[in-house]
């Protein structure tokens, strides 16, 4: 199932056909597809589909940075946004970071977890990572996406990156046993925790809420203001842990908004379809790049 080119910043001669000169050139701006619509992984009985481009070319940190300002999301060097036509559920969630107060249960789970030291290393693959990343996915997804994937389409996961990209490993102080991993992008105003995976036999140990507790506290070290968390989607179990951090924002309607009210959220997402392809993808903001006359 071919995606469908969406839109593009043609400036081309006519029939679309660029110059002899530009032929081997990448477009000025990034081109949007669609993908089709297959069954959503997060709510029975709905259909999924995506807006996406690729990260290539000049300017690939800038595009990153604007895209996921306006709920993005990367995989290796695509960047994506749902856009159902049916319903809004799924929703960029990101944390603001001076608006965040722990509240008991992830108190207890700081502590719970005050044994494991944090290694920030370049986003290389190694095999114990693949071997827990293999029990993470037998264990909790199973029947999902990503179940089939092997060494070789894990290594791609972390290593194809075309922006700054950080592997966080959790090990055991004692044993050094390697417990649980974060796939972290590093933006312009925050961290994005691509992908989080953790040993399922320690699942009682709360370690999803404490690779964000602690991402709170590198974000806060560096000055950076958000956690990008990924999509949060009310009504999906799978997701609910999202909603019990304070200073929770979803971007909706094209803006970014506290989510005070999760239950209220849920009603009124799953009820609201997306806007056109057309009308969102002419509402995307692309960085200002310079400009040359050709």
């Amino acid at each position: 199932m071919a995606p469908v080119l969406l839109w593009s910043d043609d400036t081309h001669t006519s029939a679309g056909n660029p110059p002899p000169h530009m032929r081997h050139s990448l477009p000025i701006a990034p081109q949007f597809y669609v993908t089709a619509p297959q069954p959503c992984p997060y709510l029975a009985g709905r259909m999924e589909r995506k807006l996406f481009t690729a990260l290539q070319g000049d300017g690939v940190e800038q595009l990153n940075n604007s895209l996921s300002q306006q709920g993005f999301r990367r995989s290796q060097n695509v960047v994506y946004r749902p856009s159902c036509s049916d319903c809004s559920s799924c929703l960029s969630a990101r944390i603001d970071v001076s608006k965040f107060k722990p509240s008991r249960s992830q108190r207890r789970a700081l502590k719970r977890n005050s044994h494991l030291i944090r290694r920030a290393t370049s986003p290389w693959a190694t095999e114990d990572q693949f071997d827990l990343f293999r029990r993470y996915l037998d264990s909790r997804h199973a029947d999902g996406g990503m179940a089939d994937m092997d060494v070789f389409e894990y290594a791609a996961m972390i290593e194809e990156t075309p922006v700054r990209s950080r592997v966080v490993e959790y090990l055991d102080s004692d044993t050094q046993r390697l417990i649980s991993v974060s796939l972290t992008d590093v933006l312009e105003d925050g961290l994005s925790m691509v992908y989080s995976f953790y040993e399922p036999e320690l699942e009682q140990s709360s370690l999803g809420t404490f690779m964000i507790l602690d991402h709170i506290e590198i974000a806060r070290d560096a000055g950076f203001p958000y956690i990008y968390l990924g999509y949060w989607v009310p009504g999906s179990p799978k997701m609910a842990y999202k909603a019990k951090f304070s200073g929770l924002e979803v971007f909706q309607n094209g803006t970014w908004t506290p989510c005070d009210n999760p239950e209220a959220l849920a009603a009124d997402t799953q009820s609201r379809a997306c806007a056109p392809i057309a009308e969102q993808v002419a509402n995307i903001q692309l960085p200002t790049t310079p400009r040359t006359d050709r």
